[in-house]
């Protein structure tokens, strides 16, 4: 089982609760406490915090955290302050579940008073409005916790994706823990920043971080090296040197370029990637592929740059348009058919990310499998590009998929029926599945013709040939 890690205020019963569930769970038990006496050679803990300051205690206290770490599977009681420290917090939660204990002040200062022998009462009450008084927004801060967590360790740095509700308002925190450098640049477009941007700015400077903000215009036609160098100037004015880094907000072009920007500010700064839209959740947030579009082709020019994590906020999906969630919808489909046909079914964004992260994982600069993840894309990214963007990306995702299904029928990998069951899952998540009117899959031949992909003349499809089959076949257009 995950290490169990039990938190709270002094008082709450972490011990008790701890050896309960240990015993329930027959896994060992740690009083994180104890250890850091057992390695003091029996040094309490009060005369620690006398010789050694609150310093030298906290030093012992996260070498203790970092050795329970080590050894999973089991139930560890916390100090009340363990997880104070940033690291130290996203050190516990990394390697297991933490579990927050809410205790009404009432019952806090009976214990404690009690736990005090010949300490009165009204003592134990004004410690403890002291300690919820400046602690209390911290263990409050504990009810927002990732559902999900995926670390991926085979791009150009490590990046981790974590998934759950609340995340935006953790920005700082995780930053934070990651040591990332005292400046930021919060990037966002005209819809999403005044939604969400104000509450990642106030999550940085909390944290102590210096933050400025940029708002770039919304849509996919505005992903070009212009917009790139707006970014670029933003860094410049808030003085951004290696050691900072920039934070993206909103849907996959928001990322795609603050990623890029980054990748090439002083020839790499990092980034934190902050996906509000179901598509950059599922797809565009994970795997370090930045870049913009050239006016003839899509993501012509760009790099891999991984974030060094990925805050996918599932609350943010509660504002997101109906039409704007069908296309997200389109990724999820796209995987299901690439590697997981059960996302038809049951589609979550953290099931769906696993197929996504399992590839990148695999093939981090696209030199093989990853290229899978490219079903659908090729004629998709002709289409938008022949519709001026009228046509949406996870829409053009879903006809490119269906116009490809045709393709290997054409080819014979695929039986005649088989862009009719492609096509179907597309619509049932209501999204289109024929090419608009007065385009064809010969008419979009010369878009392709530019993608990236081709090679001695021939383009190399991700073709979907059956459920879970998705062959990479170079074809002629």
């Amino acid at each position: 089982m995950q290490t169990i890690f039990i938190y709270g205020p002094p008082g709450s019963g972490k011990t008790t609760l701890g050896k309960l569930l240990a015993g329930r769970f027959s896994a060992p038990f740690e009083d994180l406490d104890d250890s850091i006496v057992q390695a003091a050679d029996g040094k309490s803990i009060p005369a620690i915090f006398s010789e050694e300051g609150e310093s030298g205690f906290r030093a012992r206290e996260r070498a203790a955290l970092e050795a329970a770490c080590a050894a999973p599977g089991h139930v560890v009681a916390l100090g009340g302050g363990a997880l104070l420290d940033p690291t130290c917090r996203m050190l516990a939660e990394s390697h297991g579940q933490v579990i927050c204990l809410d205790v009404p002040a009432n019952v806090l200062k009976a214990r404690i008073a009690s736990q005090a022998g010949t300490r009165p009462l009204a003592d134990a009450a004004e410690k403890v409005d002291r300690l919820l008084a400046t602690r209390g927004p911290h263990y409050d801060s504990f009810a927002v916790r990732p559902v999900a967590h995926f670390a991926i360790d085979s791009g150009d740095e490590p990046s981790d994706i974590f998934v759950g509700r609340g995340l935006v308002d953790t920005v700082g925190a995780w930053a934070a823990a990651r040591k990332l450098g005292g400046r930021a640049v919060v990037v966002g477009d005209s819809n999403t920043f005044p939604l969400y941007g104000e509450r990642v700015l106030a999550s940085l400077r909390k944290a102590g971080f210096s933050a400025t903000a940029l708002t770039i215009p919304a849509g996919e036609e505005t992903k070009t090296i212009d917009t790139v160098m707006s970014i670029w100037r933003a860094f410049l004015a808030a003085e951004l040197g290696r050691s900072d880094f920039a934070v993206a907000v909103g849907g996959g072009v928001t990322g795609d370029m603050t990623g890029f920007a980054a990748a090439s500010w002083m020839r790499g700064m990092r980034w934190i990637n902050v996906p509000t839209s179901l598509l950059a959740m599922v797809d565009a947030s994970t795997g370090g592929k930045t870049g913009c579009d050239l006016p003839e082709a899509k993501n012509m020019v760009g790099a891999f740059h991984s974030p060094t994590f990925v805050l996918a906020d599932t609350a943010t999906l509660d504002t997101l348009p109906p039409r704007e969630l069908a296309c997200g919808m389109a990724e999820t489909i796209k995987h299901a058919f690439i590697a997981d046909p059960g996302l038809l079914d049951d589609p979550s964004v953290a099931r769906s990310l696993a197929v996504k992260v399992k590839i990148v994982t695999e093939d981090a600069k696209e030199k093989g499998v990853r290229a899978k993840l490219n079903l659908g894309h090729t004629v998709g990214h002709a289409l938008e590009i022949a519709t001026n963007f009228s046509v949406k990306h996870g829409e053009a995702v879903a006809i490119g998929t269906v116009e490809e299904a045709r393709l290997a029928v054409r080819l014979g990998l695929a039986p005649a029926d088989w862009p009719d069951t492609v096509a179907a899952a597309f619509a049932a998540a209501k999204l289109p599945t024929a090419l608009p009117d007065g385009i064809t899959f010969d008419s979009l031949a010369e878009i392709m013709r530019h993608d990236k992909k081709q090679r001695g003349g021939k383009i190399s499809f991700a073709l979907p040939c059956a459920p879970g089959d998705v062959r990479l076949v170079p074809v002629a257009v």
